[in-house]
């Protein structure tokens, strides 16, 4: 199939590859001419602007955007809009609010155009391991753009099969799978985030209590231990029931440096987390860990500990997330 990518950071660029390694064909754009030219090596189309890449692609056109929430994201929609004819389908593959898309949904089937918003797991790992894809939007829009989602998606692999699953969705245990209207994507992507949150603050706390219980002075003498959290997050990943790719991402950043010093326990939050407590919120339903995990993010910006170091090393690891070196 063809398809058209706007916005070729780490994880647009990599759905590009992922896709053509597939069979599939790609006409792309970005701000910066540099990722597309790179592309093209590859086999991508790389056009100079939004008119031109609508112009290169055939109808019905589809059109997956893959930029950082807000403004940018609203712009190139309203000018992609503007541009296509019905029939066509947008997508928005970032990490946007939930009720921008629903709001999104009816201002473009007004418009005779379909809209798709995708929630996308991956990081920048996801071009070989491939991306989990929760899709909301108009079901026969889903159906048409399948062979997409299947070619991004991570399939089966070796996970072992859920048991008592006869006759249920099978696309799910492929690793995508359409949610609901518009909004039910990136809604599940945002709660998906939330738990991120929480899994990822049970682990730094786990390691930052290992740790604390080897200090050498100011402990009742019954601790006197001198845990070596790097083999303990390996023994770890070898059986127990915290196996997971977070408790793998810890374990590879201990092994390298025990005491993390690359990392300066300022940890980010880019919005899912806060919009999963709003749900909360207004739902009605307690989530007291989901909350207290994005209040000790904002607290790690004045106050950085081990626990939050933990932290800034599995968002590196899953998302190439950045975080502010350490002052002084």
């Amino acid at each position: 199939m063809q398809l058209g990518v706007v916005g070729l950071g780490r994880m647009g660029a990599n759905i590009v590859r992922r896709l053509h390694r597939a069979g599939h064909n790609c006409v792309v754009y970005d701000r910066d001419p540099k990722p597309g030219e790179a592309l093209a090596k590859d086999g991508a189309v790389n056009v100079g602007d939004l008119r031109e890449m609508v112009a290169k692609l055939e109808a019905p056109r589809a059109i997956w955007i893959m930029l950082p929430a807000g403004e940018i994201t609203e712009r190139t929609l309203a000018d992609l809009a503007a541009m296509m004819s019905p029939g066509d389908t947008l997508i928005d593959g970032g990490n946007a609010f939930w009720k921008d898309d629903v709001r999104r949904g009816r201002e473009l089937e007004a418009k005779g155009l379909h809209y798709l918003d995708i929630g996308t797991s991956g990081g920048v790992h996801g071009l070989d391991r491939g991306y989990c894809l929760m899709i909301g939007g108009d079901k026969a829009t889903f159906d048409r753009l399948e062979p997409i989602f299947q070619a991004l998606a991570p399939g089966k692999g070796g996970i072992e099969p859920t048991k008592h699953r006869d006759g249920r969705n099978p696309t799910a245990e492929q690793g995508y799978l359409h949610c609901g209207p518009a909004g039910a994507g990136h809604f599940v992507k945002m709660i998906h985030n939330g738990i991120e949150y929480g899994m990822m603050q049970a682990f730094a706390e786990g390691f930052d209590l290992l740790r604390n219980a080897s200090a050498k002075d100011g402990l009742p003498e019954e601790y006197g231990f001198d845990f070596d959290v790097a083999e303990i997050a390996e023994v770890w990943r070898r059986g127990s029931v915290v196996t997971s790719w977070l408790l793998d991402l810890t374990a590879e950043a201990l092994a390298a440096d025990e005491e993390l010093g690359a990392y300066s326990g300022h940890v980010s939050d880019s919005g899912e987390g806060r919009w999963t407590v709003q749900a909360a919120i207004e739902t009605a339903t307690p989530a007291e860990v989901l909350t207290s995990s994005l209040y000790t993010r904002f607290r790690s910006r004045k106050d950085h500990t081990f626990a939050e170091k933990i932290l800034s090393a599995m968002r590196a690891g899953f998302g190439g997330h950045v975080e502010p070196k350490k002052q002084g």
